[in-house]
């Protein structure tokens, strides 16, 4: 917070003159909130800008940190170790709110995933609230039909998972409520399909992503998510092979079939010697990236994604957005950022896509089972 008027003071104020037993015990003012005996008082500040004021305050009984989604592990290491008022009968306490928006924040790092015995969590949402008003409900069920893409951060406690403009968000939100997003098995007699958004070596390199699916008749099961920034191919070839898709199709696009401007090798030349068959995806020239992301939408209805394996892929398809002229308030095609990868490489399987022909696509070593 910046100021007074940003904390949570005037809900404190509110709080201790709701009850009149309690009221008589306070001296309440425009900027402090204290006992009238002096032996307890309100503090308030803020952990972004002030946080080294907190290391110097004494005697803290307890802290409150609301709003917290955005303090960062920085604040959070200053701040702990100036809780260690203890007595008797007493030990300073630690009382942490926020709504949840990333699950890489500080925040939800050490407090949720990495809590320990001696924190106590609880989850709490609209739905726990007895007193829960009407209008409030006609609200959140207009949200519900009108902003699915938003609807679960807002008012189910779900993270961000989507940006304003965003392509996919909603078309994920019907795959989850079709059931489309669980547990999807592999066929083995089916061959395997690995879609490929190549990227470089080196720290500041884009990054390499696979998705790995299957089509099943008319249905297409996305049974895998690979992501590596600044690694080599082997590494990438190595990740394949140790998870069962050594024979899988590799599908690139066509700068995968690019030469090194030192060795007279390209990804495509490097898979095929390392066993994989490869197809290399024509370039589809001025607005590619747009035009896989049409087709990515039709197709999107006959897509199952096995959940544990891609959730990180759904996570940056999810965000994947529309780029804005905020001036003119025009589009400018999709953004480039840490989500494209991910969705040029399942817009490729989009465009590369036909329905398979049963006899075609069964891995030539289980022909066997064929009467």
């Amino acid at each position: 917070m910046n100021s007074l008027d940003e904390s949570s003071m005037e809900e404190v104020k509110v709080a201790i003159r709701s009850e009149p037993w309690l009221e008589e015990h306070f001296e309440i003012g425009e900027k402090i909130i204290r006992t009238k005996c002096g032996r307890i008082s309100y503090k308030f500040s803020g952990l972004t800008r002030n946080v080294d004021s907190v290391k110097s305050k004494s005697r803290i009984l307890l802290c409150w940190v609301d709003e917290a989604e955005n303090v960062t592990e920085t604040a959070w290491q200053k701040l702990i170790p100036s809780l260690r008022a203890e007595g008797e009968d007493f030990h300073s306490e630690l009382w942490v709110t926020w709504n949840p928006e990333s699950k890489r924040s500080a925040t939800h790092q050490r407090f949720w995933v990495n809590r320990d015995e001696r924190m106590v969590v609880v989850e709490m949402n609209w739905s726990d609230n007895e007193f829960f008003p009407d209008i409030l409900n006609r609200i959140r069920l207009k949200d519900k039909k009108e902003r699915p893409e938003s609807y679960n951060h807002v008012w189910e406690g779900g993270f961000i998972t989507a940006h304003e403009g965003a392509y996919f968000s909603a078309h994920l939100q019907t795959a989850k409520e079709e059931g489309r997003i669980g547990n999807v098995s592999a066929d083995p007699l089916m061959r395997y399909r690995a879609y490929w958004d190549i990227g470089g070596t080196g720290s500041r390199a884009d990054n390499t992503v696979i998705w790995v699916a299957q089509f099943i008749g008319r249905e297409i099961r996305v049974l895998d998510h690979y992501e590596a920034q600044g690694q080599p191919l082997a590494t990438h070839i190595n990740w394949l092979r140790e998870k069962g898709y050594s024979k899988a199709l590799c599908i690139l696009p066509h700068d995968g079939a690019t030469h090194d401007k030192v060795f007279d090798v390209s990804y495509e030349s490097s898979l095929e010697a390392a066993g994989f068959d490869v197809e290399v995806v024509p370039n589809q020239g001025r607005g590619a990236a747009k035009m896989r992301v049409e087709a990515l939408r039709r197709l999107f209805p006959s897509i199952w994604f096995n959940d544990k394996t891609t959730e990180g892929g759904r996570e940056a398809i999810a965000w994947y957005h529309e780029k804005k002229d905020e001036d003119r308030q025009i589009g400018l095609g999709p953004n480039h950022d840490w989500s494209s990868h991910s969705a040029d490489a399942l817009g490729l399987l989009a465009v590369h896509y036909e329905a398979p022909n049963l006899h075609q696509d069964i891995d030539e070593v289980d022909t066997d089972w064929i009467v």
